[in-house]
């Protein structure tokens, strides 16, 4: 595989969301949860608190440092799967006594949290910028976006009904 193709593939990765089992309604009164910022959720009505996915992990790992994927998953309930998501995107680390890492999607280096080493991480993004530049050298976007342009130069967009 090309390093072209690896980077499509890896963007295509990069823009898939993922939502973390996020509390919509109250589990007590049935009222909208708002809300608060790391992984929390309050509902309007009763104040109840509940969390995420990723509140339930970082809370767990917060009391309990050093804790694997397996125990983290099995006391809360949250997949090995959305845990290692989570560690791909940077919102928990891998301790740093730990003998176990995660590995470059790039070149391989280990690294303790999200997909790329800081080296490659740069170079990602540089290539990225240079794309972009070239792109707009040559006249193929306009503004901020990347969408090519479409008609005749200068033409009128909309005409006013008569």
């Amino acid at each position: 595989m090309s390093r072209e193709e690896r980077i499509e593939m890896l963007k295509k990765e990069f823009t898939e969301i993922n939502t973390y089992n996020r509390p919509t309604y109250c589990s007590e009164c049935g009222g909208v949860m708002v809300f608060k910022g790391l992984g929390e959720y309050q509902c309007e009505k009763c104040g109840f608190l509940d969390y995420d996915d990723y509140g339930k992990a970082r809370n767990y790992v917060e009391k309990h440092m050093g804790a694997n994927a397996a125990e983290v998953a099995k006391a809360t309930g949250v997949s090995q799967k959305s845990i290692r998501d989570m560690l791909k995107e940077g919102k928990l680390e891998i301790a740093q006594n730990s003998a176990i890492f995660l590995k470059c999607e790039i070149c391989g280096a280990t690294i303790r949290s999200g997909k790329y080493c800081p080296k490659c991480e740069m170079n990602y993004h540089h290539d990225l910028e240079e794309m972009a530049r070239k792109a707009r050298h040559r006249g193929d976007t306009f503004g901020y976006s990347t969408e090519r342009r479409r008609g005749e130069e200068g033409s009128k967009r909309f005409t006013r009904e008569q």
